[in-house]
């Protein structure tokens, strides 16, 4: 005997439904059945997501921006001396096959640049160094 279950699932804001069947130890393998997919979430920008607000931190030099989650540098958007605003994309951090834009968190002349294309860094790494 089985029983169907349905689940609401929420990733990064997208809900899903799926349907989980409980079987019994002899039954055979499940075949997936198709189910209503969730109303669409409201549009979003064209852009690569936004990773989680990146924390900063007081240096000697000034402040560091650092990694808010483990990746790979997909792509470096400043150089030293450069002036951003608040809300720019410093860099990228690829993680899990997706696009992270680390935005700066204020106005600022960018000091240093701690990472290269391509490299990998964990949560809490420095990423570039405010003036």
């Amino acid at each position: 005997m089985s029983r169907i279950k349905t689940f609401r699932i929420v990733i990064d804001g997208v809900e899903h439904v799926v349907q989980v069947e409980e079987m019994g130890s002899a039954a055979p393998a499940p075949v997936a059945q198709p189910v209503a997919p969730a109303p669409a979430p409201a549009p979003v920008a064209a852009s690569a997501p936004v990773a989680p607000a990146p924390v900063s931190a007081p240096a000697g030099d000034g402040e560091v921006v650092v990694a808010p989650l483990q990746g790979k540098i997909f792509t470096i958007n400043v150089n030293v001396g450069d002036q951003v605003k608040a809300g720019d994309t410093l860099v990228v951090i690829e993680a899990m096959k997706m696009e992270n834009e680390i935005p700066a968190p204020h106005d600022g002349e960018i000091a240093s640049i701690s990472v290269g294309r391509g490299d990998n860094v964990a949560a809490g790494d420095p990423l570039v160094t405010y003036k």
